[in-house]
């Protein structure tokens, strides 16, 4: 496969900003005391600066604990939505010498999802740091999917046209531009009622290796997915989906079976991977879909993204924390829509532009191309903590703001008028230090919506 020059751009720039926070990584608080358990012997060094804060350690479970909360959502996409999602967490116990370096041994998790309007969804993942007490981490997810609401706009930057219509799908009305989601659907009517609509039937596997380094802050990473893929329409005949599959302006319509190798580069001195209080976090992976290992397509994916976690007034705020992330992805080659809107890292999927990790103001993928670059920056500041029934809770404000913006090709990243943004505000609740329940408000140009989930959207 073949690379451009404007691939490697990516990867040079990705390279570049990985080793400059390597080359800054001295600098890192090395004042931190063994205060909770002193003199243990970890089978080889870890970065000071990745040991968990104090408060954080006096919180922290020993041995094996479950948590778990309803899932509840209303989206106007999906319907009224409910389920659950838990996990099971090895701990271990405050002599394990890893206790104070990983949220957990251990993570078991398991979610069930089902709306209103028929979305169904479970998945399975496994985590565990340092396996066997080796530098080696273990990562395995299984999921499987029926969504009918999915939407599509396009995979190209005309997907960034504001939103028009005719009054009751009326061409004798006159248009509407500039118009808000909400009256956009309600006059997808007749004709255009399922305009923008698919229905993906999806199973997935995938599994990964880490390799650490540089007293664990350095990690490498090999990994492999498979997937078959079904697209579909409500209504072959009217939905853009289907006319667009039908002028061979996309692939990926109908039944798929993609496969990946996986290979990443991770630096990350955050001190609690689940809520970081101070660190940072610079990742660069590539996924290649090749036909002769089994897939359907011959493709390249490349994805950075580099994630900033710095206290602000440590010495007058207990818990104020300035949350940044920079990101951007670039698909190259003969690639399905649907991969556009995937960019791959070892903490999982990122799904955009729009939705509910990337630009929250604006629906899930809303917006499509081959380059997706997006930017998140959010003040975490907590404002209470207690115990209820044997349960720690931590309550943080979050105010947020999104950015990001897609382009046809890497040369055209100067076309700054295809940036979009949105802003919000949010709540967050730390339960048992590792899991994070997650409310954000987010608003934008055309849309407003509700997210609520059980971890940090970065």
């Amino acid at each position: 496969m073949k690379f451009s020059n404007t691939k490697n751009k990516i990867v040079y720039i990705a390279l570049f900003v990985i080793a400059a926070t390597i080359a800054n990584a001295q600098q890192a608080d090395s004042t931190k005391k063994d205060s909770i358990i002193p003199n243990k012997k970890l089978p080889f060094a870890i970065a000071k600066e990745k040991r968990l804060p104090d408060d954080e350690l006096k919180e922290k479970k020993e041995g094996m604990y479950v948590t778990g909360v309803p899932d509840l959502s209303s989206d106007p996409v999906n319907g009224l939505g409910g389920g659950a999602e838990g996990s099971l967490f090895f701990n271990g116990k405050k002599s394990d010498p890893f206790f104070e370096y990983t949220p957990y041994r251990a993570e078991l998790n398991v979610a069930l999802f089902i709306t209103t309007k028929s979305q169904q969804e479970v998945s399975l993942g496994l985590d565990v740091p340092y396996i066997f007490n080796t530098k080696w981490r273990l990562r395995f997810e299984g999921a499987y999917e029926i969504n009918p609401n999915l939407l599509y706009f396009g995979i190209d930057e005309k997907s960034l046209k504001p939103l028009s219509y005719y009054p009751n799908n009326n061409p004798a009305n006159p248009l509407v531009t500039n118009a808000s989601y909400s009256d956009y659907q309600k006059n997808l009517v007749g004709t255009k009622n399922y305009y923008n609509t698919y229905t993906k039937k999806e199973a997935v596997v995938n599994f990964s290796m880490e390799r650490s380094f540089y007293e664990g802050r350095l990690r490498t990473l090999i990994g492999y997915e498979i997937a078959s893929v079904n697209l579909s329409t409500p209504l072959n005949d009217s939905a853009l989906l289907i006319k667009d599959a039908r002028a061979n302006n996309i692939k990926g319509f109908g039944n798929n079976i993609v496969s990946f190798v996986q290979v990443g580069l991770i630096y990350d001195t955050r001190d609690l991977e689940a809520d970081p209080s101070k660190g940072s976090f610079a990742e660069l992976t590539n996924e290649a879909s090749l036909m002769a290992l089994g897939s359907q397509y011959n493709f390249n994916k490349t994805f950075f993204h580099y994630n900033l976690y710095q206290p602000i007034l440590p010495k007058i705020f207990k818990r104020l924390t300035f949350a940044g992330r920079i990101a951007m992805g670039y698909t190259q080659g003969d690639a399905p829509f649907y991969e556009y809107q995937d960019e791959w890292s070892s903490e999982g999927s990122i799904e955009g532009l729009g939705g509910g990790t990337t630009l929250r103001g604006y629906k899930q993928s809303r917006f499509l191309a081959r380059v997706m670059g997006f930017g998140n920056f959010e003040l975490r500041g907590r404002f209470a903590q207690c115990n209820i029934f044997k349960q720690h809770l931590a309550f943080s404000a979050v105010p947020f703001f999104d950015v990001g913006g897609v382009w046809d090709n890497l040369s055209r990243l100067n076309h700054t008028e295809n940036l979009r943004y949105s802003e919000g505000l949010g709540l967050r609740i730390a339960w048992n230090v590792n899991t994070i329940l997650r409310f954000d408000y987010a608003i934008s140009q055309e849309d407003h919506q509700f997210f609520f989930s059980l971890k940090q959207a970065f």
